[in-house]
């Protein structure tokens, strides 16, 4: 029998029993083993990936989607050893306007065994106010993410511990707060899992038009691109259409995490009108996609960092004509592709020597050619410190940028580099950064970098860092 120890007695642990056996799914083990095995075998000639950092799979009946959810689990690398499986799944039972995490079981049955669960995150997740909660009505009937878990455990070797998450609310804003927190975990080390059917009851034809919409937006990567084909498919008056996609909530949190460095591989379609075709006047669609994170050395060439300056000295002489920065020739960017990640970055103006300004943005939601058109205009025109740049100031202006390389996170001391890498300190709504060419300014120890930002910029304390998370980064400064 599994045992926890709780005040120093042992304790029987919270077991999810499987609800959909013999629903969604055979409760039969041997059956349930031949079921999944013979799904995956439908996609066994296919590439296999060791960098998928996501999948999209549907979670109806096993009649029905089994052969589609196969075809995403069959790009996992079984011999890849994950830390840790985010499930994250729409409700089907009630409306949350927010997350409720699971933090409750300390396993998830089916009838091949259980799966733990790690609660110790899950717990974590659920401090997060007005983020995610825990309520135990979303996940005891909900069956989105328990179906996902066959398939885990006939693919993998050994499933790790799962993080089940239930996603119900429209609020935007509640959605960008989830996937910021849940970003720090979108590493190698982890593997999330988007449950998502698509069209729900048009035609078996209109089926087919709105999931192909809904599929290339999701292939762009690009979340306003998917919100945007969500409303007209919404509006197109399609008869019967119900959603175009279940599980949106989950897919726009997944894809509020991405960034140019994910490939979006769309692997198979099919509805229910496919696999039982008696009636094709209402069908459900179903889609699988892999997310794959592509590692990307980032660097610039001495032509990229002359581009960046010219940006930035164009956005301060557009500013001082009364001009909207100028746009930027789409061409540039097959040449200079660098110019379109998303990065932070700080622009500093100097006179004869001395600062004249100095403003920066810290953070990978923007490219960083608009990063660094903005932050010129800043440091020429809202800096505080200074009046603001005038004409004939110009000539006399230099300019310094410093581009900040994607964050990296760290989870001890011995992984920071000092004058090598800027820190960044992050804990609940307070965050404080050092750029790395602070340390070169002061004779600071490592420890004491750390502590004067937990303290001096965080406003955590002195020792706040130590329960905080943490991110270095580089400056490429020029």
């Amino acid at each position: 029998m599994l045992l926890n120890l709780f005040n120093g007695q042992a304790k029987e642990p919270v077991v999810r029993p499987a609800m959909q056996a013999n629903r969604f799914y055979t409760g039969d083990p041997k059956m349930l083993t031949q079921e999944v095995d013979s799904f995956l075998a439908l996609h066994s000639g296919k590439d296999v990936y060791s960098n998928v950092s996501a999948l999209i799979v549907p979670h109806a009946g096993y009649y029905f989607s089994g052969n589609v959810a196969a075809s995403a689990y069959m790009t996992l690398d079984p011999k890849k050893t994950y830390k840790r499986i985010f499930l994250l799944g729409p409700s089907h039972q009630e409306w949350l306007d927010g997350a409720s995490v699971d933090t409750e079981a300390d396993y998830y049955a089916t009838p091949l065994g259980n799966v733990k669960v790690d609660r110790e995150t899950a717990k974590k997740l659920a401090k997060t106010k007005n983020v995610f909660t825990y309520k135990a009505s979303a996940h005891e009937q909900e069956h989105c993410l328990e179906v996902q878990l066959p398939f885990l455990q006939r693919r993998l070797k050994e499933v790790p511990p799962i993080i089940p998450i239930i996603i119900a609310t429209n609020n935007f804003q509640k959605l960008k707060r989830m996937a910021d927190e849940l970003k720090p975990y979108f590493t190698d080390e982890n593997l999330f899992i988007i449950s998502s059917d698509f069209s729900h009851y048009p035609s078996y034809k209109d089926a087919y038009e709105v999931d192909a919409k809904t599929g290339k937006a999701i292939e762009s990567g690009n979340v306003e691109e998917f919100i945007e084909v969500l409303n007209e498919n919404e509006q197109s008056g399609k008869r019967n259409l119900a959603t175009s996609a279940c599980g949106e909530f989950p897919i726009i949190t997944l894809m509020l995490m991405l960034d140019p460095n994910y490939e979006v591989k769309h692997l198979m379609y099919q509805n229910s009108g496919d696999i039982d075709n008696h009636d094709h006047s209402r069908v459900v669609g179903y889609h699988s996609f892999a997310f794959l994170r592509n590692k990307v050395d980032f660097a610039l060439t001495d032509e990229d960092k002359q581009v960046l300056k010219k940006i930035a000295r164009q956005s301060i002489e557009d500013a001082l004509a009364g001009k909207d920065a100028s746009p930027i020739d789409s061409s540039f960017f097959a040449i200079h592709p660098v110019l379109k990640m998303k990065c932070g970055a700080f622009v500093s103006l100097y006179k004869n020597g001395r600062l004249r300004g100095c403003i920066g943005h810290f953070g990978e939601d923007f490219p960083l050619h608009e990063i660094v058109a903005e932050m010129a205009r800043a440091a020429a025109f809202e800096d505080p410190r200074f009046d603001p740049v005038k004409c004939k100031e110009l000539d006399n202006i230099g300019i310094e940028i410093s581009v900040l390389t994607p964050m990296r996170r760290i989870h001890s001391l011995d992984e920071f580099e000092l004058h090598r890498h800027g820190i960044y300190i992050r804990k609940g709504y307070r965050s404080g950064t050092f750029l790395p060419q602070v340390a070169d300014e002061v004779n600071w120890t490592k420890e004491e970098f750390v502590g004067h930002c937990s303290q001096d910029k965080a406003g955590l304390g002195w020792n706040g860092w130590r329960d905080a998370e943490l991110y270095v980064y580089e400056a490429i400064v020029f």
